[in-house]
């Protein structure tokens, strides 16, 4: 059995634009809810 092509790869990281935390990219910020410097998700301070 041939098994080359099951390795784990690390998931790309971005730091957002907002706030600086590392999210992947495309998605809302977990840390504070913006997307493409938009306010998504309401998030408590």
């Amino acid at each position: 059995m041939r098994r080359a092509n099951w390795k784990m790869a690390a998931p790309t990281l971005v730091k957002c634009s907002k706030c600086g935390a590392l999210m992947m990219p495309h998605r809302v910020c977990k840390n504070c809810g913006t997307y493409n410097k938009k306010e998504i998700v309401k998030t408590e301070d």
